[in-house]
């Protein structure tokens, strides 16, 4: 005969022992490691070289330079520096949308651009008044920052726009130089020609400075708040979603509770699949008034988040965690037990690094632009975005998180009780009685 443990019972498993076994490590290794390979491609490969995969940032490039052009000549400076400006830069790397300042300044307050370059309006007289003598200052374009946009993507922008124009004043420094009369020579108007200090200020004679386009909140976070408060929405959605499926199991005595030591096994109470989807769904939509709601108190009233349009962060945010939350439970509905690992890599481990709101979508490779297509935490963070930066302005983005949170619920209903109403036609019941203890 077998022997027993010391209360009658069949021989307790020993963990060392059971390690031995190869075949127990086979599967969770192969599962881990291949975790471990894809969301490190996933989050380290878009991170690690924003400026090598710049493909047409936008920024705006205006040139209000009212002339006349310079003798002979049938073109402004202005229009001279801005077209050597847009052919001195790769088309694959920036999109230079050449734009009025009044359509500029739109752009910017609806993050359609990262930043701005201006041209002054007297640029080609303060220019020509360098060779004269007669200059006081030196003629200054500037730089328009985005912080809306989030500071990397403001940064690169500004680094972009300073760089450009630096190079078009070292190119007209060189012809003004060649064009001006050597030191001593009788060409100048003064007939001591140009001096070693005027040449040195001609060599390099524009000035850049750079300033707030679009300003932001102080308690915006450099404008990373609106990415976090999106995160918090998906998050609140994604774990309150496998919260209440998990729960909603126990409950109804299809899956046992553990919580430390105590072990609880409930009576098994008969429910389609169909209905048991419904149950769920209903308390997602219910709970996420309660998690929607906390989230804002917390971020807005303790800690003191800039945000304008409070009553509709409020409905955008609950939208958003709802549309989540329902896709968690359609997920988990259709693929049980993988579930929600299926769901996290839809809603985190694919979202999180395509959703141009730390780094630029223009700033990515191509595989993440082709993500954020479709995956749901860019338009969340668009929209979320419009509603804290950009005066809560539906072509900043607003309207198409409207569009796919609408597109992501009815996507959400229709797969969900498709598959369960299929499982339930199939007589694929999930109803295995159980005593309670």
């Amino acid at each position: 005969m077998a022997s027993a443990g010391s209360q009658g019972g069949p021989r307790q498993a020993r963990a060392l022992v059971l390690a031995r076994h190869a075949k127990l490590w086979l599967v969770p290794s192969i599962l881990c490691g291949l975790l471990a390979v894809v969301l490190s491609l996933l989050y380290m490969g878009g991170i690690l070289n924003p400026t090598g995969h710049l493909h047409r940032l936008p920024i705006a490039l205006v040139n209000a330079d009212q002339g006349p052009p310079p003798p002979g000549r049938a073109e402004t400076l202005g229009a001279r520096l801005s077209r050597e400006i847009v052919a001195g830069t790769p088309g694959s790397t920036v999109d230079w949308r050449q734009v009025d300042q009044a359509e500029a300044m739109d752009q910017l307050s609806t993050g359609k651009v990262y930043g701005a370059l201006l041209v002054p309006q007297a640029f080609t007289a303060d220019v020509a008044a360098l060779t004269t003598g007669r200059a006081t200052e030196r003629p200054t374009l500037t730089v328009l920052t985005n912080p809306g946009l989030g500071s990397l993507g403001s940064s690169l922008a500004s680094q972009i726009t300073q760089s450009a124009a630096h190079q078009a004043s070292l190119a007209l420094g060189k012809e003004l130089t060649a064009a001006a009369p050597p030191s001593g020579s009788a060409g100048s108007g003064s007939g001591t020609g140009t001096s070693a200090t005027a040449r040195l200020l001609l060599a390099d004679p524009l000035a850049v400075t750079t300033r707030v386009g679009h300003p932001i909140g102080a308690h915006s976070g450099l404008g990373l708040s609106a990415f976090y408060y999106t995160l918090l929405a998906v998050l609140t959605g994604f774990i309150g979603g496998n919260i209440i499926h998990n729960g909603v199991d126990t409950a109804l005595g299809y899956s046992d509770s553990e919580l430390g030591p105590w072990h609880t096994r409930r009576p098994t109470v008969p429910i389609t699949r169909t209905q048991t989807l419904l149950l769920k769904m209903v308390m997602t939509a219910g709970i996420m008034l309660l998690t929607t709601t906390l989230v804002m108190l917390c971020s807005v009233t303790v800690l003191g988040m800039d945000a304008p349009h409070q009553a509709l962060l409020w409905v955008f945010a609950y939208c958003a965690s709802l549309a989540v939350g329902l896709g968690v439970q359609a997920i988990n509905a259709a693929f049980g037990g993988i579930g929600q690992l299926v769901s996290m890599f839809v809603f985190i481990a694919l979202a999180l690094p395509s959703s141009g709101a730390t780094i630029p979508l223009q700033a990515v490779p191509g595989f993440y632009r082709f993500l954020s297509v479709f995956e749901p935490m860019r338009q969340l963070s668009d929209g979320i975005r419009a509603i804290l930066f950009f005066d809560a302005r539906a072509d900043a983005g607003l309207a198409r998180g409207w569009t796919m949170i609408a597109v992501g619920v009815l996507l959400a209903l229709a797969f969900g009780f498709g598959m369960t109403r299929y499982y339930d036609r199939k007589g694929l019941h999930r109803w295995t009685p159980q005593p309670s203890e």
